[in-house]
């Protein structure tokens, strides 16, 4: 691992490692600083939140760069220390490499395509009937809420949240009784660093937090996982879970491994992008107003808020090989970690990108990744992100902030804990 030597100008480089520091938005001001004088810079990974410090790893923020890291996994790998900036035990890591998500062509192909097979044309059709009638039902109880009470409404608890979770449920095929589980294994391993997403955290045998991600923390998950299955082998349906435990070329840990993405992923890339969005849209009513009438399309808008409110922050990438980016030398074995949120809003690719247009057409942000990894999932993500915004504008004609939102405390996922937004005016007295 490289560990460059300390000068003037590497004090003056701003840190984006602490979770703490994405409480209060994305920190624009750092992510400018190093696009333009260090981008590709060195970050300590101090002890924060009770976690132990790290050795370090190189900052990514320039579009270009970052698209360069996750188009070439040759040089930049998944595989060898996984995908998050903490390096996980050493133990743990052959375990963790079983995901999709931490393997590199061709093995990452494989599975793939094991499960696209289970996104059928059928099945995405009668996915969007459901995410309407869904998200419907949902927004109406959320304005009733709204009315008998003061006209303000939580959208992250009446609507987005269960959003998220029954449209994952239903693709899953989790039975209704079991949905609350998804939720509650989404804020342990996304909110571990969160105190009010985590819960109460587990001691490892050095009295350290346990690693939310580790085997020893996931086994009632997996075992959760491997019954479902075994019920999809018997009773199948038209759903995700039928396909993959019907699947012969699909190990059982594969399964597993493939329950937990798709549980994680699934739920918490719609769960953070629907506030997101909807936040974006109450700060910028004429945006807003545009859109409800007509005069930019949902599925152009949704990629203008999907850049606006990425919903996953940042991912890890390891140095295979020695290479450079930026001026700087990359030693086989460095960890690399690209800044989605800054790569959307570097201005060598984006025209104003502190402006919010609905209707840009040039718009290669980098909120679903690139390259092998581009989320799988992304589609169905769009999907259900565009209906729920043309839903909001079918029964809410206006949005208003109705105080300070509240955000997870997360460098990994930029997650809202809380929206309350003004729904509608109820008069003085009632």
């Amino acid at each position: 691992m490289t560990v460059p030597a300390a000068g003037a100008a590497d004090r003056e480089v701003p840190d984006v490692f602490d979770p703490r520091g994405y409480a209060d938005g994305l920190p624009h001001a750092a992510y400018r600083l190093l696009r333009d004088r260090y981008p590709v810079a060195w970050q300590e990974e101090h002890e924060v939140l009770g976690w132990p410090a790290g050795p370090g790893f190189w900052a990514v923020t320039r579009h270009e760069d970052v698209v360069r890291v996750l188009k070439d996994a040759r040089t930049f790998s998944s595989h060898l220390g996984a995908t998050q900036i903490r390096d996980p035990d050493p133990a743990d890591l052959p375990f963790i490499r079983r995901m999709m998500l931490n393997q590199d062509p061709p093995d990452h192909g494989r599975l793939r395509r094991s499960v696209s097979r289970a996104f059928t044309p059928r099945q995405v059709d009668r996915f969007g009937t459901v995410v309407r009638e869904r998200a419907r039902g949902l927004l109406t109880a959320a304005v009733a809420t709204a009315r008998a009470g003061n006209g303000v409404c939580d959208l992250v608890t009446a609507v987005t949240d269960d959003f998220a979770l029954l449209n994952l449920a239903d693709l899953l095929g989790v039975p209704a009784a079991e949905r609350g589980l998804l939720l509650d294994w989404t804020r342990r391993v996304i909110g571990y660093q969160d105190p009010d997403e985590s819960g109460p955290s587990a001691s490892g045998p050095d009295g350290r937090p346990a690693n939310p991600r580790s085997p020893a923390m996931l086994q009632d998950m997996f075992g959760f996982a491997r019954e479902l299955a075994a019920h999809k082998r018997r009773y199948p349906d038209d759903d995700v879970m039928t396909v993959l435990a019907s699947d012969p070329e699909l190990a059982t840990p594969e399964l597993e491994m493939f329950f937990f993405l798709l549980t994680i992923a699934g739920n918490d890339t719609v769960r953070s992008a629907a506030p997101g969005g909807l936040l974006a849209l109450a700060r910028h009513p004429d945006a807003y107003r545009r859109l409800c009438a007509g005069a930019v399309g949902a599925a152009t808008a949704v990629e203008e808020l999907l850049r606006w409110h990425p919903p996953v922050l940042s991912f890890r990438r390891t140095v295979a090989h020695d290479t450079e980016m930026a001026g700087r030398s990359l030693r086989a074995g460095d960890k690399v970690v690209v800044f989605h949120g800054s790569a959307n809003f570097d201005e060598r690719v984006f025209t104003a990108p502190h402006r919010l247009d609905l209707a840009r057409s040039a718009n290669p942000h980098v909120s679903f990744g690139d390259g092998p990894h581009v989320c799988l999932g992304a589609h169905l993500a769009r999907l259900q992100l565009r209906v729920l915004y043309e839903e909001t504008c079918r029964l809410l004609p206006a949005l208003a902030v109705a105080g300070p939102p509240r955000r997870l405390v997360s460098n990994f996922i930029h997650g809202l804990k809380s929206l309350p937004l003004r729904l509608v005016d109820v008069p003085p007295g009632e």
